[in-house]
């Protein structure tokens, strides 16, 4: 019969053939493709989460690479002392070196989002503030006012920073903050699955653009940072960061998109929790959780560990009115190890890929 087929009649065909072949193909590569949005409010990690799954199932950062991180450190280290002055007026501490009043306005007078060098008048002045003891008192209270995780990480090792060769490492990649505009997306391969995974701005005026990454989702991964039950939103001062999560989280979860999709709660920043919690008590913060919160306060004079996993079962708790595939809790930054990535997807790929 082929012999019969016009020339015309057999193009036809082979295109038909071709175009079959290509959707068996397409087919074929979107199981082997997993779609992973990462959710969350602002600064709950999302973007240090990419950042370590590059590191670990990527390629990494090379040098030039890193190079392109000096300015974005040296313009956090200015954002963190700039906030602490502000927060000194607003708290209205005095510093310890009435040396330290000329050094601040110095600080203040820069714009931080224009910094690209590390001068040294700038960097003693820094270094001066941060030896303050009316300054160590304002870090003390950040709850109080907005300040960035990374600000003692990186005003603690001035030293290394303000060298000529200076190259930032993994560990200052990952402290360095930049709010997420827009919609990124990194793909990487792990054991022949590309997982693709999109990361979205937290902040509320972000918040719109999310829709556009909501269909052919796998799984939703959403980051909640445990350090954050008593501090305040940076959109507004009158709003928990916990319970603007919270709220976040069960709103999410309803949405029709994503009703086939699996779900990974990531409770973060569990250092700054254990670090956090010897001073600022979660009973003040989550009294529907009174009894087992008050035997983690009681627990942090003999067992800080204890305190802290008592801790994060309340919060944990507080998510749980919705049905998770997993919850799994890490650090901040640091405390993403490889060993817990590898096995928060490798052993959960049942989970997301039925």
């Amino acid at each position: 019969m082929e012999c019969c087929l016009s020339e015309e009649a057999k193009e036809q065909k082979r295109i038909n053939q071709e175009i079959e072949r290509q959707l068996r193909r397409d087919k074929r590569d979107a199981r082997r493709e997993l779609k992973l949005l990462l959710l969350g409010t602002g600064e709950s990690g999302k973007s240090t989460f990419i950042k370590q799954m590059r590191i670990i199932h990527g390629s990494g950062y090379s040098d030039e690479d890193k190079r392109g991180f000096i300015k974005l450190v040296y313009q956090n280290i200015f954002m963190a002392m700039q906030s602490m002055i502000r927060a000194m007026d607003l708290l209205k501490i005095q510093y310890s070196d009435p040396a330290n009043i000329e050094h601040a306005e110095l600080i203040r007078s820069v714009d931080f989002e224009t910094v690209t060098t590390f001068e040294p008048p700038y960097v003693q002045a820094i270094k001066d503030l941060w030896a303050d003891a009316g300054i160590q008192e304002c870090y003390d209270r950040r709850r109080e006012y907005q300040l960035t995780d990374s600000a003692k990480y990186y005003l603690s090792d001035l030293a290394r920073i303000e060298a000529e060769e200076y190259l930032p490492t993994e560990q200052d990649i990952l402290r360095a903050r930049a709010p997420t505009t827009g919609i990124l997306e990194y793909p990487f391969d792990l054991d022949s699955i590309i997982f693709r995974m999109v990361d979205v701005g937290g902040q509320r005026s972000e918040r719109r653009k999310w829709i556009h990454c909501f269909e052919n989702v796998t799984s939703i991964i959403f980051l909640v940072a445990l350090s954050e039950y008593d501090q305040i939103l940076f959109e507004s001062e009158n709003e928990n960061r916990m319970e603007e999560s919270k709220a976040l989280f069960k709103t999410i979860i309803t949405y029709p998109w994503f009703q086939h999709s699996s779900v990974i709660l990531f409770l973060n920043k569990k250092d700054l929790l254990e670090e956090k919690i010897m001073y600022s008590h979660l009973v003040d913060y989550f009294p529907e959780y009174d009894a087992l919160l008050r035997a983690a306060t009681i627990a942090i004079a003999a067992d800080r560990t204890t305190a802290t996993a008592t801790a994060t079962v309340a919060v944990s708790s507080s998510f749980s009115s919705v049905p998770v595939v997993e919850v799994v809790v890490v650090g901040s930054n640091s405390g993403i190890r490889r060993s817990i990535i590898r096995n928060s997807y490798q052993n959960r790929l049942k989970y997301i890929f039925p």
